[in-house]
C-alpha cells in the first residue's frame, strides 16, 4: 500500500466506546486518530495498543493575539505530554480555538497590523518547544463555511504561515474536505503544499462522509499524490454514511493506487 492510513475515531462508531474504536481500528490495519483528549480514559486508549497518528495539539489559544498566543504555546505544552504518553505523531493545530459545531473563538473580520508576525514568531515557539519534545506539529486548514472567520484557516494562509516558518516540527495538515470547499483544485493545491505536507486528510464533499458518497475523485487525487512522490499519511476525517467497516473499505479501496 503507497499511503499510510489512518481513520479519526470520534467520527466512527460512535455509540461505541472509544477504546473499542482504536482496538477495531488497529484489527482492520489502520492508525487512529484523536480530536480531544480530555474526554477520554488515556490508559484505556495505550491499552489497545493502536497507533495513534494524530491528536488535537492545544485546548485554547489563538495566533491572532499576544494573550492568545501565550495560552496556545502553554497549552502546546501541556498536550505534548499527553502525545508522548500515546506515541501520537503529529499534534494539530489551528489559528484559533474552535468552539460549538466548529465554530471558531473569536471569529475574526479583519487581519490587524502585526498579526502575521505575531503568528509566524507564535510557531517557532512551538517548532522550539516540538524539537525539545522530539515531536510534530501540523497546522490545519479550515473552510469559511463550517468555520467562518477563522484565522489563517484557508489553505493559502497555512502554507504561507508554514513556508514562512519551514521548520520540521511544523507541517501542514492538509485537509482536502476543507480545501474543496474554500478553494477547490485539489491537485494542484497538493503539488503547492507537498514540500511541508505532514498529513492529508480526506473526507468527501458534501455531507463529509467516505470517498464516493460525494464530489470529489479521491481515487483520481490518489494518483496524482503517488505521482508527486508522497507515500505520507492519509487520514479519514469523515462520518459513515451506512456501514463503519464499509466506509473504512471505501475510503482504503480510494487509496490504494
Amino acid at each position: 500500500m503507497t499511503f499510510q492510513l489512518a481513520a479519526c475515531a470520534e467520527m466512527i462508531w460512535r455509540d461505541r466506546p472509544i477504546e473499542w474504536r482504536a482496538s477495531r481500528l488497529k484489527e482492520l490495519g489502520f492508525g487512529v486518530g484523536l480530536w480531544n483528549w480530555p474526554a477520554w480514559d488515556l490508559a484505556k486508549l495505550e491499552a489497545t495498543g493502536a497507533t495513534f497518528t494524530i491528536m488535537n495539539g492545544y485546548l485554547q489559544g489563538r495566533l491572532t493575539d499576544a494573550e492568545g498566543c501565550e495560552m496556545l504555546v502553554a497549552s502546546a505544552r501541556e498536550t505534548a505530554a499527553v502525545g508522548k504518553r500515546l506515541g501520537v505523531h503529529r499534534l494539530n493545530l489551528h489559528g484559533t480555538g474552535l468552539g460549538d459545531m466548529g465554530i471558531p473563538i473569536p471569529q475574526i473580520g479583519a487581519f490587524a497590523p502585526g498579526m502575521v508576525t505575531r503568528a509566524r514568531d507564535t510557531l517557532h515557539r512551538i517548532c522550539d518547544l516540538a524539537e525539545a519534545e522530539g515531536q510534530v506539529f501540523t497546522l490545519e486548514n479550515l473552510n469559511p463555511i463550517d468555520h467562518p472567520g477563522c484565522p489563517f484557516g484557508s489553505t493559502a494562509d497555512v502554507l504561507a504561515l508554514v513556508s514562512a516558518v519551514n521548520r520540521p516540527q511544523l507541517r501542514i495538515n492538509l485537509d482536502l474536505y476543507h480545501t474543496q470547499i474554500g478553494e477547490g483544485d485539489l491537485i494542484r493545491w497538493c503539488e503547492a503544499c507537498l514540500p511541508w505536507i505532514g498529513e492529508v486528510q480526506v473526507a468527501d464533499n458534501p455531507g463529509r462522509c467516505e470517498p464516493g458518497t460525494g464530489e470529489i475523485n479521491y481515487h483520481g487525487v490518489a494518483k496524482a499524490l503517488k505521482a508527486m512522490g508522497y507515500s505520507g499519511p492519509v487520514g479519514l476525517e469523515s462520518f459513515a454514511q451506512g456501514d463503519a467497516e464499509a466506509a473504512l473499505t471505501a475510503f482504503r479501496n480510494a487509496f490504494t493506487v
